[in-house]
C-alpha cells in the first residue's frame, strides 16, 4: 500500500473549521475532564456542539467523544470512565443503555485491499437496554440489538441479535438474556 498517496475522498467532518477547533480546545476537554464537573454541564457542552442528547445521561471522568454533532444518545444512558466514541460516522445510543469503563466504538476503519488504504466510514447503533461492558469494542457498521450484553473485553466486529449475551473476540452468543421482574414492594408500590 502507498500512504504517501492517501487521501480522505469525499468524507468530511461534518462540521465547519471553526466548530471543530472550538470543540477539541473548549468542548471536548470539560467533557473529557477528570475534574468534578456534574454530567448535566457535560451534556449542555455536547448539545452547544450539535449532540442530540436525552434526559437523566450520566457521563463519567474521561469519556471522549470525537465529533459531537455525529452523536445522538438517548435518556438515562451511561458513559462509564474512559469511554472512547471514535465517531467519524454518527453513532446511536438508545435509553437506558450503559457503556462501561473503557469501551471503544469505532467508526472508521480503512480498505486495507486498496493500494491507496481509502478511509471507510460506517454509523454504530446500540439499542435500548444494552450493556456494554468494561473494555469492549464495537467496530464501524454494527447494530447492537435491543437488551443485547457485550460482556468484559468482548469484540463486536458485525451485528448482534436482540436479549442475547455475546462473549469473546469474535463476540459469539453464549446464551440469551432473562431480565427477572422487579417486586412492586422494590419499587415502593403498595
Amino acid at each position: 500500500m502507498r500512504l504517501d498517496r492517501y487521501t480522505v475522498g469525499e468524507y468530511s467532518p461534518g462540521a465547519p473549521l471553526w466548530q471543530q477547533v472550538a470543540w477539541y480546545y473548549l468542548g471536548s476537554p470539560v467533557v473529557n475532564s477528570y475534574w468534578i464537573v456534574g454530567s448535566g454541564f457535560k451534556c449542555a457542552v455536547l448539545r452547544w456542539f450539535g449532540a442530540q442528547i436525552g434526559e437523566g445521561v450520566r457521563i463519567k471522568p474521561g469519556v471522549k467523544i470525537k465529533f459531537p454533532w455525529r452523536l445522538v444518545v438517548g435518556d438515562f444512558v451511561w458513559l462509564g470512565e474512559n469511554c472512547w466514541i471514535d465517531n467519524v460516522a454518527l453513532v446511536t445510543i438508545s435509553s437506558h443503555t450503559c457503556l462501561s469503563q473503557g469501551v471503544y466504538l469505532c467508526t472508521g476503519n480503512h480498505d486495507w485491499s486498496s493500494p491507496t488504504f481509502d478511509l471507510k466510514d460506517l454509523p454504530i447503533h446500540i439499542g435500548a437496554g444494552c450493556w456494554i461492558a468494561a473494555l469492549a469494542a464495537i467496530g464501524p457498521g454494527v447494530t447492537i440489538g435491543d437488551g443485547a450484553v457485550l460482556c468484559l473485553g468482548s469484540v463486536a466486529g458485525r451485528s448482534l441479535d436482540p436479549m442475547t449475551v455475546y462473549a469473546g473476540n469474535p463476540a459469539q452468543p453464549i446464551k440469551q438474556r432473562k431480565i427477572t421482574a422487579i417486586p412492586d414492594a422494590v419499587l415502593g408500590d403498595s
